[in-house]
């Protein structure tokens, strides 16, 4: 098994130089400092709230979760079961601007459709889910 090479499922970066990825067998890769050399820099700062759908999905028994906000604002991301009672609250704080990633675990729950709420500022965004076990 040492000629596998690992799958990659999720890359997070917290700044234009510094990341990391994430992937099966519990490999982790972070990296620091890739693009010192770079020129013409784009800003990395969102200009819309955003929620993007999560991936994989359907999914089992764990999903990637992004969002982006423009401004620092209070961050809410939960999610509901189909019958609207909160099953967890991922985020419920103060973020700065920028994009965010959160892996949600689901394994102790059943299949079925959740859904995914982010509220920042006056911005509010539902997403549906489907866990499939």
């Amino acid at each position: 098994l040492t000629n596998v090479k690992p799958w990659l499922y999720s890359v997070y970066f917290v700044d234009e130089e510094n990341g990391w990825a994430v992937g099966s067998g519990g490999t982790i890769i972070s990296t620091k400092d890739i693009s010192s050399s770079a020129t013409n820099r784009q800003s990395s700062v969102p200009t819309d709230f955003k929620l993007f759908q999560n991936y994989p999905t359907p999914f089992n028994p764990s999903t990637t979760i992004n969002f982006s906000i423009p401004s620092a604002s209070f961050v809410s991301l939960k999610i509901f079961n189909v019958l609207g009672q909160e099953i967890e609250s991922l985020v419920a704080k103060e973020l700065n601007a920028g994009t965010y990633n959160y892996i949600w675990d689901a394994e102790a729950l059943t299949s079925g459709i959740y859904f995914l709420k982010l509220q920042a500022g006056d911005f509010i965004e539902t997403k549906k889910m489907i866990l499939l076990k």
